[in-house]
């Protein structure tokens, strides 16, 4: 009788498909449950209201999971396990920028320059769709040549507006229909990029501008920098340059420099802080950048003196002062004369001046602030310039009480560093050393398994020209989680042509100050928050370690992996090390985005695994 009731229930539902068999144990479940449920009411008559409430709220607990669990495996039966790709946006989104909303800050009520700020508390729009490349968006040329040609349909800006932008274009070439050309001696300066950097060189007492290095100036800050004609050349001469500048709808400063490979970020300090510590920057440099420098009781050049390490220069380029005498002017009357005096209040000693240009040299002496003159600006509390990430700005002088309040020209040369220096950034010698030499054999590891995908004896696409030598595919990384800038060393070391844009997430050790003392570039930034740049800035991201942080922290991974997307380039790579189970999903969501996705196990006996991502060219 058993076997005959099982061979019935075989031609009902076959022999072969398990998930058959737990439907029906599920239907089975669902069966019982109704039962119970319609047979049982005259039972529970006699009990209190709030039992009743109990058995029924477990009661309806079990049919919701029980009809889950049905959901959940009829859509295993119907194969639909494969994650849901996420769609494109629209083409009003190409240039998308999170954070930076205008209309949204007036409705929220900033006013003046605020409105044109980075305010991610406004703009909590999450888009759960893929920005897309322009219609006419081109693959970058490859360095050396992508420095000085770049495609006009990769940016959004029109020949119109390039002629009409005054004395930016007096060296600008346009070469044919759908390339802009940058001419080597371009930029803002009349007589060309190399000679005023020559200029800048000699008034600082330097015979040439090869010997900046030697002068300690290695890390420059260059607000509002045009093309990028001045940070490229001093690139050349190994001066780590980047770029800051506003948002801008169109003709993006910071978009173009991108698009050139060179290092650049959106920011500006209207009213808030740089995300940067105090004692950053060996120059800061600013020519024709807009800036009104006695605006705000002088709060601007504060925030200068703030991220200016001592012993720094402060390089400013203005047609609209002129000299007069050993004093500063103005063409206009006296506009230039608060500048003067608040200068002599921040402690600078003007070096030099010679035409449109001025160079300040910040103080090395920390008593000249408390001992200074009269009406002598106070100084910042204990403690409160160790976290500036995008604070407001403060009428007072910070870093004076800094163990990192070092002499920019006492910096010991060579690339190691001593273990006095480690040690003045909390780090100890033996962590550091033996996280370079890991990162060397992590490189290693990273050519061997990339090679010739990202790296390649002889990277050639169709229809190209030989390329000339170094050969690596990528321009620039951005190290999402840099650590001590171990990845940025060995590439160094390695003598590969590519920058790399060191990010110290907030939450995490500030190493910041460590990266900038080494002569990269880097930011310290919230990945809760979209990244301030415009999209497919970068060919490569890499991060380790950077998921199991986000996830400890309550971030959105899956806004993370949007975010990534949208600042990458197309056809650019994405190498994430991490846990196996942040690597699974993260995989996962690789699918969603679109990417071409490969897990690799490291096979050291770790529980870390490698995602290798790339990013295809969607021309839809």
């Amino acid at each position: 009788m058993r076997s005959s009731w099982l061979s019935k229930l075989c031609l009902m539902f076959g022999r072969r498909p398990l998930r058959n068999w737990l439907l029906l144990f599920l239907i089975s479940i669902l069966v019982v449950i109704a039962l119970l449920g319609s047979s049982s009411s005259s039972a529970f008559d006699s009990v209190t209201s709030t039992v009743r409430f109990d058995v029924y709220t477990n009661y309806r607990r079990l049919r919701e999971q029980a009809a889950s669990d049905y959901l959940e495996l009829r859509s295993l039966s119907s194969e639909a396990t494969i994650p849901r790709e996420f769609s494109l946006c629209g083409r009003e989104r190409e240039n998308y920028v999170p954070c930076y909303n205008v209309s949204g800050n007036l409705l929220a009520g900033f006013t003046d320059g605020d409105v044109f700020d980075r305010h991610c508390e406004v703009s909590r729009e999450q888009l759960h769709c893929l920005v897309r490349p322009p219609k006419d968006y081109k693959i970058p040329l490859r360095w050396p040549m992508g420095k000085d040609v770049i495609w006009s349909g990769n940016v959004k800006i029109s020949k119109d507006q390039f002629l009409s932008s005054g004395s930016m274009t007096k060296r600008l070439m346009l070469l044919e229909e759908n390339q802009i050309a940058f001419h080597s001696e371009d930029g803002l300066i009349y007589d060309g990029v190399k000679d005023y950097s020559h200029q800048i060189a000699e008034m600082i007492g330097l015979r040439s501008e090869s010997e900046f290095l030697q002068a300690g100036v290695r890390t420059v800050l260059d607000i509002g920098c045009g093309f990028g004609s001045f940070g490229a050349h001093l690139l050349s001469l190994k001066l780590m340059t980047v770029c800051i500048a506003a948002y801008e709808v169109t003709g993006s400063q910071v978009q173009l420099a991108l698009e050139r490979g060179l290092p650049a970020i959106i920011g500006n300090f209207i009213s808030r802080q740089l995300p940067y510590p105090s004692l950053s920057f060996d120059m800061v440099h600013c020519a024709q950048c807009g800036i009104f420098w006695d605006k705000k009781d002088g709060m601007f050049l504060i925030e200068v003196d703030r991220v200016l390490k001592p012993g720094g220069y402060f390089v400013l380029t203005s047609p609209a002062i002129q000299p007069r005498g050993n004093s500063l002017s103005s063409k206009k009357g006296s506009k230039s004369k608060p500048i003067e005096e608040f200068t002599k209040k921040l402690c600078w000693n003007l070096l030099a001046q010679q035409d449109d240009t001025f160079i300040w040299q910040k103080t090395v002496d920390a008593s000249c602030y408390k001992f200074g003159k009269q009406n002598a600006l106070p100084l910042c509390k204990e403690g409160q310039d160790a976290q500036s990430y995008y604070q407001p700005l403060v009428p007072c002088i910070s870093g004076t009480t800094s163990k990192r309040w070092i002499p920019i020209q006492n910096k010991s040369c060579g690339s190691l560093l001593s273990a006095a220096e480690l040690e003045v950034h909390g780090v100890q010698p033996n962590d550091f050393y033996d996280d370079s030499q890991n990162w060397k054999s992590v490189l290693r590891n990273y050519w061997s398994l990339l090679t010739p995908l990202i790296f390649s004896d002889h990277p050639k696409r169709p229809g190209d020209e030989d390329p000339l030598p170094p050969y690596n595919m990528i321009r620039n990384v951005m190290d999402m989680n840099a650590h001590y800038g171990g990845l940025n060393a060995a590439l160094l070391v390695g003598k590969q042509s590519v920058w790399v844009m060191n990010v110290v997430p907030l939450g995490a050790h500030n190493t910041l100050p460590l990266i900038l003392h080494q002569g990269f570039t880097g930011v310290l930034h919230d990945w809760c928050d979209p990244f301030p740049t415009y999209p497919r800035t970068y060919d490569m991201l890499h991060a380790k370690g950077l998921l199991s942080h986000l996830i400890s922290q309550g971030c959105s991974i899956t806004n993370l992996f949007l975010e990534m997307d949208r600042i990458l380039r197309p056809e650019g790579w994405v190498v994430v090390s991490d846990k196996v189970g942040p690597i699974e999903k993260a995989r996962s969501l690789a699918t969603q985005i679109r990417w071409e996705a490969r897990v690799i196990d490291l096979q050291n006996g770790s529980d870390q695994q490698l995602l290798v991502c790339q990013k295809p060219f969607l021309r839809k």
